[in-house]
């Protein structure tokens, strides 16, 4: 009995150690692929998200500021074209006096 009882505890002691052994393969494999995708991706020149965001909100800011540059434009058009007329009628009025 004493025999069948050293042999489950090397059984056991065994597979601890092959677990520990697949546990550090599967650590190893996964550091190399991360380390394989990251070139794979500096290689391409791909973008991170942060830096898509950031330019994301940069080209959103632009937008909008152009939105209002365009009104100003447009207000300042209107007000230009006005101004000619006003003349006009104003100096009609000094010619008629």
């Amino acid at each position: 009995m004493q025999d069948r009882g050293k042999l489950f505890d090397d059984l056991a002691q065994l597979m601890t150690n092959a677990m520990g052994v697949a546990q550090g393969a599967k650590d190893e494999f996964e550091t190399a692929i991360s380390s394989w995708f990251d070139r794979w991706v500096a290689e391409r020149n791909l973008v991170s998200r942060d830096e898509f965001e950031a330019v994301k909100l940069m080209a959103q800011k632009a937008r909008e500021e152009n939105e209002v540059l365009k009104t100003q434009i447009e207000a300042l058009e209107a007000a230009a074209t006005r101004k000619p007329a006003a003349k006009r009628r104003a100096a009609a009025k000094s010619q008629k006096s």
